[in-house]
């Protein structure tokens, strides 16, 4: 039986990376693998999903599933997970259930401000099996929280939930840096 699988980890926690790794180790086997992303992460291209390390792979976007016939693919690896809105996963479960094709979603599980994106929110109410995907914090302690940072280093509480961006404006801590909005003796402040 085809799973849901979700894994989620903090920034920079290489979910990207090991998506495109999945999806590589499916091909190298010959088999067909669906790498969608939603239609609003536009930081890599339009059709690319790209990882901090320098892997990327073409995708689909989230949005066209109805367009396509997942019962031709191995597996669907879906990328930025968080993203996503509860109809959309939905659409995943019917993936999964429906078509027996396992459907692997990376994406965050809480924002900068420590509250759950509906995607990840459903993915954990509905995943058969969810994984963390675990990097660590400045301190040496598992990160667990996205930090929001300004130009001049300073932790944002307040904003917007989604600025997309990438090492340039967030960063995995653990819980008492993200509370104490602490960066880091290393943390380089611009300004």
């Amino acid at each position: 039986m085809a799973k849901l699988y979700f894994r989620y980890g903090a920034m920079g926690s290489s979910k990207t990376a090991q998506a495109i790794m999945v999806g590589y180790n499916y091909a190298e086997r010959g088999q067909r693998v669906l790498m969608l992303k939603p239609r609003l992460d536009t930081r890599d291209g339009e059709r690319t999903v790209r990882s901090r390390c320098g892997l990327e792979t073409d995708c689909a976007f989230v949005e066209e599933l109805d367009e396509i016939d997942a019962s031709a693919y191995a597996c669907l690896i879906v990328d930025e997970a968080q993203f996503l809105t509860k109809a959309q996963v939905e659409q995943l479960v019917r993936v999964v259930d429906e078509l027996n094709v396992p459907v692997i979603a990376y994406g965050l599980r809480a924002d900068f401000q420590g509250k759950l994106f509906e995607g990840s929110q459903w993915l954990m109410a509905w995943a058969d099996t969810i994984e963390e995907v675990k990097t660590i914090c400045w301190c040496g302690k598992k990160a667990t929280f996205n930090a929001r940072f300004d130009a001049h280093g300073v932790v944002l509480k307040e904003g917007e939930q989604v600025v997309l961006g990438a090492n340039d404006q967030y960063i995995g801590l653990c819980r008492k840096h993200w509370k104490e909005g602490n960066l880091g003796p290393d943390f380089h402040r611009e300004g």
